[in-house]
């Protein structure tokens, strides 16, 4: 393999694909990024054996071929080179290094088998659709913060991604078992009849990152056990959860008749406020509310208490209920409009949020005892 690229394009496509390269490994071929050379253009791949990244970048192919090497080590490299620089990749000879030559700098990095390189994406993907990158970027954002990061309840450690043939939706839906966030979005053509997924923490992120401000369509592509992200040169290919998602639908209340309607940026201010003195465990704010008012209280026993009044619309009976002040500030975070809208039945029972200027999303937040 013998190939010339521009620093800048290198660079930008090893960012990419390096990024789910583990610090440490176990298995020495997972710390490499596999570079194939062809036809003008050069293939980066990536894997920690969950997912795989892989990018194209042109390039002047003097010779086709492939190498392996470390990841993290050549992306320093190429980092550290000054703006506009060429690189020269080259691996000749017994094939165990690969040369880098840059302007006066040389490095010589030492090389592993392609063949142990292992390859994710293969395998059939039955499924695909196309999804703006705005859609598939608000689906995630609006339902990750629910994401469960609790281990023995492994089911839960992503989104679930599933059609609803009654409303003509693709949904996703997120929860930690204290409150759920879904969004939904109509149903793109080729959605119908798609298994219902659960996609891995670790991949929404990296989705997330690696189509920020792509404005064109993501092509998406799944099978039982695989989903992968497509868009121009790049390609995101990750298992999916084995497990089944709980009925969710169960605890989402259906008959909350008291509403009361907050201004958003005021109410998550409050509580961050009253917050400063809570339990760091327990986090839990208090809210009295009746006669067009909320009263926040925090008590801590060790340091003290707080409290601040807001005014507010609630034509029901007064109700106090307590919320962990963490999760009311991540579900404010979510309202785009200037006032949110809360349904409460009782204090031991979930509470729906919602953001007046979006019918699509729904948020579902189980009460603290205070």
């Amino acid at each position: 393999m013998r190939v010339t690229i521009e620093r800048s394009a290198f660079l930008k496509a090893l960012t990419h694909v390096q990024s789910v390269v583990e610090r440490r490994n176990t298995i020495p071929i997972l710390s490499n990024v596999l570079l194939q050379a062809a036809q003008g253009q050069l293939k980066l791949t990536a894997t920690d054996l969950d997912i795989e990244i892989v990018e194209s970048v042109p390039a002047d192919v003097a010779r086709s071929g492939a190498a392996t090497v470390p990841a993290h080590m050549l992306y320093d490299i190429v980092r550290k080179l000054p703006d506009g620089a060429q690189l020269e990749l080259d691996r000749a000879g017994d094939g165990q290094r690969v040369s880098i030559f840059s302007g006066r700098s040389r490095f010589s990095l030492s090389a592993l088998p392609n063949e142990d390189f292992p390859d994710l994406a293969a395998g059939e993907f039955p499924h695909s659709f196309a999804i703006s990158a705005g859609d598939l970027k608000g689906l995630i954002d609006k339902t990750r913060f629910a994401i469960s990061t609790e281990e023995t309840r492994y089911y839960l450690n992503g989104i679930y991604l599933h059609e609803v043939p009654a409303a003509g939706t693709l949904r996703a839906v997120a929860t930690d078992g204290h409150r759920l966030a879904q969004a939904e979005i109509p149903r793109p053509a080729g959605a119908q009849g798609m298994p219902g997924v659960i996609v891995p923490r670790k991949t929404v992120l990296e989705v997330v990152k690696l189509f920020e401000g792509l404005d064109g369509a993501v092509d998406v592509s799944l099978s039982a056990a695989k989903i992968r992200f497509a868009a121009g040169d790049l390609v995101l290919t990750s298992k999916l959860i084995d497990g089944t998602f709980p009925d969710y639908e169960r605890v989402i209340p259906r008959n909350n008749d008291k509403k009361l309607t907050l201004e958003t940026a005021g109410f998550a201010a409050a509580v961050d406020r009253v917050s400063t003195i809570s339990l760091e465990k327990g986090r839990a704010v208090k809210l009295q509310i009746g006669g067009n008012k909320v009263v926040l209280t925090v008590n801590n026993p060790d340091s003290g208490s707080a409290e601040e009044e807001l005014a507010c619309s609630f034509e029901s009976s007064p109700i106090d209920i307590g919320f962990n002040s963490r999760y009311l500030m991540d579900v404010a975070a979510q309202i785009k409009s200037e006032a949110m809208e809360l349904a409460l039945a009782d204090a031991g029972s979930p509470t729906i949020i919602r953001d007046p200027a979006d019918a699509q999303a729904l948020y579902v937040l189980m009460p603290m005892r205070v």
